[in-house]
């Protein structure tokens, strides 16, 4: 009777010595919906090494239910960091368990690729919202532009392949478009360095590395040849790295040249010439923009998250600019993003700019996590 008994106990009490158990906990007042959350690799192995990755699953240890996961490679042959994309109440916590058995294939929320069809573009999206960057084959002609673009969604789908397979995407067909205009400007957060009163552009992308592409978040590398900074010739690396259920690119911009200690650089969002709603916190670091209604193509809502301090939020003819510094030869980090009123979620300036102080709240109370 003691062996039936002993078959018959609950998976996680029966096996509980050996069933490694994830904890994450959310010591703040704000509660965390869909957000990834990394445990590093290694931090598992030592307390579990058999670890099987080719036989793992992950449920929350309460409901039972599949928690969506990914191994984050970050570029190297081997696992990183796991991923998990879960929801924490606040002041709460959540258990994880990670179980032996066959992986199941996680819905693909996140997605990057190069472009060569369609001059060099680097395109890259998740379940809330899509961007591209601008390649070589650009450089010089009539619609070359330097900053971020934005192609707005309207749909939890991922739809960057077929939007450049029909080749139309500057219409809205029923899961958004790309009616966002960047020009000459920094776009939706891009950065450049700025000395003297004036913004230093840098040629296009001219390399891209994939470092992870999914399915919860979506890791890549662009770099850029070296050009003039006020005499000064400087290169440039923008790792980018966007999750599932994220409004938020982070970037982590690195400068590389001969010179001084720290480089002056500006974060910034094209301007419309109607007015639209700003946002200019300098003391906080967050710097928004709810643009001018453009008509039957609605609202896009811009920010950027600044975590260096900030000398100055300034506004052109043509930007917004916030003003910073990066270290030389080392990544300088910060967030940019959009949503756009049409997806039926964020619809107004005051909700997008609760959204960026949000956001900024998170960065600032990380969630806690162990392993046992």
């Amino acid at each position: 009777m003691q062996c039936l008994f002993a078959l018959c106990l609950p998976f996680w009490v029966a096996g509980q010595a050996k069933t490694p158990v994830i904890s994450i906990t959310n010591s703040s007042t704000l509660a965390r919906q869909h957000v990834v959350v990394a445990i590093p690799w290694q931090t598992v192995l030592q307390k579990h090494p058999g670890v099987d990755t080719a036989q793992f699953g992950v449920v929350n240890r309460t409901t039972r239910q599949n928690v969506p996961f990914q191994f984050e490679l970050n570029g190297q042959p081997t696992v990183q960091q796991l991923l998990v994309q879960v929801s924490v109440p606040a002041n709460g916590q959540i258990e994880l368990m990670i179980e032996n058995r066959k992986s199941t294939s996680a819905v693909a929320k996140t997605y990057a690729r190069y472009v060569p069809e369609r001059l060099d573009d680097f395109a890259w999206e998740n379940d809330k919202i899509a961007f591209r960057m601008y390649g070589k084959a650009l450089e010089g002609t009539k619609g070359d532009a330097y900053g971020m673009d934005v192609w707005v969604k309207r749909t939890d789908k991922l739809v960057l392949n077929d939007r450049y397979k029909r080749g139309k995407y500057h219409e809205d067909i029923g899961d958004g478009m790309d009616y966002y205009h960047v020009g000459y400007t920094l776009g939706a957060g891009n950065v450049a360095p700025y000395v003297n009163d004036s913004v230093y552009y840098s040629a296009n992308y001219h390399r891209w590395k994939i470092l992870d592409n999914g399915p919860i978040r979506t890791t890549f590398v662009l770099e850029y040849d070296a050009w003039d900074v006020n005499g000064m010739p400087v290169t440039a690396t923008k790792k980018i790295t966007l999750d599932a259920g994220s409004q938020m690119n982070r970037v982590e911009a690195t400068y590389r040249y001969d010179g001084p200690a720290t480089l002056p650089v500006v974060i910034g969002i094209i301007k419309r010439p109607r007015p639209g709603t700003l946002l200019l916190d300098e003391q906080t670091g967050v710097m928004g923009y709810w643009e001018p209604e453009f008509g039957p193509d609605g609202i896009t809502g811009v920010g950027t998250i600044i975590g260096t301090p900030i000398d100055a939020i300034t506004v052109t003819k043509e930007q917004l600019l916030a003003k910073t510094i990066a270290p030389r030869n080392a990544p300088f980090v910060y967030y940019t993003g959009a949503a756009w009123n049409k997806a039926g979620i964020i619809t107004t300036a005051p909700a997008w700019f609760n959204y960026l102080y949000t956001f900024k709240k998170a960065l600032d109370t990380p969630l806690a996590v162990s392993v046992r």
